[in-house]
């Protein structure tokens, strides 16, 4: 890959400062970079790296200090985005499966769009319609009537069970179990769970990636619905009736407990843990490991277990740090209150 700097500059509409005339040959990270590399600088704990990196060009902000002459500058608002949007440039998506491998079974009663390819050891049952341009890789299963629309791509050893429907341009890894039963069971009077049948199914809209390893299970009634644009890492327990409300992000090892409903924009940082029934509302920021046990009404940061807002929890986690000094002067308040009792006493 050769690529002239002048002509990166104008894709992120970037202002260069040194020499206009190098040519970039790859992308990498400021502290792996090298001679030929493009690079960028946002984060102040990346600073560090600055002074040994070997990148002959970097994107950084305009006020950044140019303090070294053999690297040449991208003056940009925003570096971070800018190498995004020049990753995107040079590097399309291209999952490569061409064609419909002889392994695949395809039932007689299934649709399958024109440019679909499907892999190796494939199952799509009777009643799918898949749509046009779909990659549907290696040892994926479709149980009857699932529904993918255009341009989605299904990776190795997904499964996808019966009735759920996937919307245009969604991703999903390896390894994730759409639409499985719903952890339902009803208990009787000697205290033995008997399973209900959980006869709802998966909607996911369109544009949602998923990561590997993630399970949503079907309803017991009606749909768990995963809204247009959300973004679901890997090994996250979606439950039966949640809806993850548009554009919102779910990191890895996060759990949503059943019916509960996520609104739209929100973020669930890793291993947050939301429990049954509650909403949280729009614009709403989950910090890592908070434990939500009631519905959030109020858009904002929150954290901890019980989740608080985070300038409350961040107090209360000031406190329980100090809590071995606050015993210590307890300790000495009381010895004092007592050699106070005991003067007043021998008066």
């Amino acid at each position: 890959m050769k690529i002239k700097l002048e002509e990166a500059a104008k894709i992120v509409d970037g202002n260069i400062v040194g020499d206009k005339n190098i040519t970039i040959s790859s992308f990498a990270k400021i502290e792996e970079a090298q001679p030929g590399d493009l690079t960028f600088l946002y984060l102040d704990s990346y600073k560090k790296f600055f002074p040994s990196t070997k990148a002959s060009a970097i994107l950084v902000k305009p006020d950044f200090p140019k303090s070294r002459n053999d690297i040449t500058y991208i003056e940009v608002e925003s570096p971070n985005k800018a190498f995004s949007k020049l990753l995107n440039h040079y590097f399309k998506h291209d999952y490569k499966l061409s064609g419909i491998d002889p392994s695949a079974f395809i039932h007689s009663e299934a649709m399958v769009g024109e440019n679909t390819a499907i892999g190796k050891n494939v199952v799509v049952s009777s009643g799918c319609k898949i749509g046009s341009n779909v990659k549907i890789f290696h040892n994926a299963v479709l149980l009857e009537n699932v529904e993918v629309g255009d341009n989605s791509v299904i990776f190795q050893n997904v499964s996808i069970r019966e009735e759920c429907r996937i919307g245009k341009n969604v991703i999903i890894h390896a390894n994730s179990v759409i639409g499985s039963d719903g952890f339902g069971y009803d208990i009787d009077e000697n205290k033995i769970f008997h399973k209900i049948p959980q006869i709802g199914i998966v909607i996911i809209e369109d544009d949602v990636e998923i990561g590997s390893n993630v399970s949503i299970d079907r309803a017991s009634l009606g749909a768990t619905i995963i809204k247009k644009g959300v973004k679901i890492d890997n090994l996250v327990q979606i439950a039966h009736n949640v809806v993850i409300g548009e554009n919102s992000i779910i990191a890895g090892q996060a759990g949503v407990a059943g019916s509960s409903k996520i609104g739209k924009h929100c973020y669930l940082l890793g291993q947050v843990g939301v429990s049954g029934h509650l909403e949280v509302t729009d614009n709403v920021i989950l910090h890592p490991q908070a434990g939500i046990s009631k519905s959030i009404t109020k858009p904002g940061n929150y954290f901890g277990s019980p989740a608080k807002e985070i300038k409350d929890a961040f107090k209360l986690e000031a406190h329980y740090r100090n809590l071995p000094d606050y015993v210590e002067r307890i300790k000495q308040l009381e010895k004092l209150v007592k050699e106070l009792q005991e003067k007043l006493g021998n008066k």
